[in-house]
């Protein structure tokens, strides 16, 4: 199986940028403890501050991959266009958040992405990954 996280906007920066919600740790740092729990996976990684950039990789890895796990940060709010490349492709993704968006401002209580995704995981820290790699592999056993 093979699963491809693409992380979004400023979450480069998750160890410096707002500890109340986004915690102390860097993807960096996560994302070997990911690897490790799903030694049966292989587990892929991408991170662009730039829209065009993770459409170009949803594209690369939509038909190939088994799954795409997606945080588009702030463009969660604002693409229509990420959307669409989640809805072209044939890889299930799963929308996550480190925090709980609904939670906070108003303006991130919008997701364009969340109906081209087979599901949402939100507020678990980054433990959220883990979680929708979790339903990733159930929904590929469906499809089985």
């Amino acid at each position: 199986m093979k699963i491809q996280i693409i992380n979004g906007p400023n979450l480069n920066l998750l160890d410096k940028r707002e500890p109340d919600h986004y915690g102390t740790a860097s993807f960096d740092d996560y994302l070997p403890i990911l690897k490790e729990h799903f030694t049966d996976i292989q587990i892929d990684y991408y991170q662009s501050n730039i829209e065009g950039m993770i459409i170009d990789k949803i594209q690369e890895v939509g038909f190939s991959y088994d799954g795409i796990v997606i945080n588009g940060g702030g463009y969660t709010h604002t693409s229509v266009s990420i959307a669409d490349a989640l809805r072209i492709v044939t890889a299930p993704a799963i929308e996550v958040h480190i925090s709980n968006i609904l939670a906070r401002e108003e303006y991130r209580h919008i997701s364009f992405i969340a109906n081209a995704c087979r599901g949402s995981i939100m507020g678990f820290g980054l433990d959220s990954y883990r979680l929708a790699i979790e339903a990733l592999r159930v929904i590929n056993k469906e499809l089985m």
